[in-house]
């Protein structure tokens, strides 16, 4: 299933759309690995071997926000970066953020 969300491409929230239920998220959340949910966040702390490494991936992670147009938080430290996503226009979760933590991941499978 994280194939399918990775391969996915995200929408633009219409006027007046709801954020996921707790049920839809955590079905969405079942198809990530290491991902957890922080209120109206799903959360994830990736870890390096070096600042090199950390910084080669805040700039893939930045170009994959860049191109699906959905932008996460992010938290880098010298060998670590906590990725955060939530929909501001939805106030909470959306398929978008499990679509990109999704791609994000996929990172690692290339």
């Amino acid at each position: 299933m994280p194939d399918k969300l990775a391969t996915a491409k995200c929408q633009p929230c219409a006027a007046g759309a709801r954020s996921l239920t707790d049920q839809e998220a955590d079905a969405l959340l079942g198809q990530l690995s290491q991902w957890s949910r922080e209120g109206s966040c799903i959360v994830r702390t990736y870890r390096f071997s070096n600042y090199h490494e950390t910084m080669a991936f805040v700039n893939a992670a930045a170009w994959i926000s860049h191109r699906e147009d959905h932008h996460p938080d992010l938290l880098v430290g010298y060998k670590q970066c906590r990725v955060v996503y939530t929909t501001h226009a939805v106030s909470g979760l959306s398929r978008n953020d499990f679509i990109c933590a999704a791609k994000v991941d996929a990172l690692f499978t290339l």
